[in-house]
């Protein structure tokens, strides 16, 4: 089981903070420091305000070393494709080589509309276009030029550079849906990710994913199946209680649905996802000013499934 480490900056936070965890994160051995890409909080005054998603890996990228960064996910609603593929590509270059890329449709409208950003109706078939146009300029050899006519973008004869450090920058996409997005997936990802769905949800959702590559002509072990929990533990009950509180989560709420409770407790919670299909699992970590936590389940959790 892979364990990566991942943030809600937009919740509150500083890049001197994300900076400290992103730190934590390596020494202690977890594989990834991932954030999510959001403009607006979902709860609470947000403050210091947000901080943009690929300007922070980027930094990140040069004051890590071995960790691998990423986002779970950026909107395509947020960027254009062209532009992201080069913002992408260059902190692969800057991180060398260390760059996970995962996208979606964007879903939280207020963020759009609290900073001027456009929120279409059909967000699907943007992400659609939008991963054929990034992996089209990544994968387009060196010397020629790439070219692209859709219903949302048209790229001319671009000379589809930088390219990045990686061969092949893995691609993340994920989601509930049960049709088009593991068609997607099946078709552009190198990971499949279900977020925050219920334990009893995976494994009939990695199925479906496996069965879309298998039709589309895929191996389904090409790709690498993973679920994102919140993660809430403590050495006891009283800790995990305290933690609890502290993310303003319901304890019972965070044991049936998270790697929550007890040490015992969040080891149990994984290996029901590592029986469902999971093989690699996102932590989401809401205090990031709680390192110790980051160090209770790197001692006691991680060791349980090397």
């Amino acid at each position: 089981m892979d364990f990566r480490i991942f943030t809600e900056p937009q919740q509150g936070a500083t890049y001197d903070d994300l900076l400290a965890v992103a730190q934590a994160t390596e020494r202690l051995g977890f594989s990834a420091f991932f954030r999510s890409d959001h403009f607006l909080t979902m709860g609470g005054n947000g403050q210091p305000g947000p901080t943009d998603a690929w300007l922070t890996l980027a930094a990140l990228a040069r004051e890590t070393s071995t960790i691998r960064l990423g986002t779970l996910v950026t909107s395509a609603t947020f960027r254009h494709p062209g532009l992201l593929a080069i913002q992408v590509a260059q902190v692969d270059q800057m991180s060398q080589g260390r760059v996970d890329f995962g996208l979606g449709t964007g879903w939280y409208e207020a963020e759009h509309t609290a900073y001027g950003v456009p929120f279409p109706a059909h967000r699907f078939s943007l992400l659609e276009e939008q991963l054929a146009v990034i992996t089209g300029l990544w994968e387009t050899p060196d010397g020629q030029s790439f070219s692209y006519e859709g219903h949302h973008y048209t790229l001319t004869n671009s000379p589809a550079l930088p390219k990045p450090t990686q061969e092949r920058i893995p691609v993340i996409v994920g989601g509930g849906g049960p049709r088009r997005t593991p068609a997607l997936a099946a078709r552009y990802a190198t990971e499949f990710n279900t977020p925050f769905i219920a334990f009893e949800e995976l494994e009939g959702t990695f199925t479906r994913v496996r069965e879309a590559c298998t039709q589309a002509g895929r191996d389904p072990n090409e790709l690498t199946y993973s679920s994102a929990f919140v993660a809430c533990v403590g050495a006891d009950d009283a800790e995990f209680e305290r933690r609890a509180t502290a993310i303003g989560r319901d304890p019972d709420e965070l044991r049936r649905n998270g790697i929550a409770g007890t040490v015992p407790q969040a080891i149990a919670a994984v290996a029901k996802a590592r029986d469902a299909g999971a093989q690699r699992i996102y932590l989401q970590i809401l205090d990031l000013s709680d390192l110790d936590h980051l160090e209770l389940i790197a001692r006691e959790v991680v060791p349980a499934f090397a």
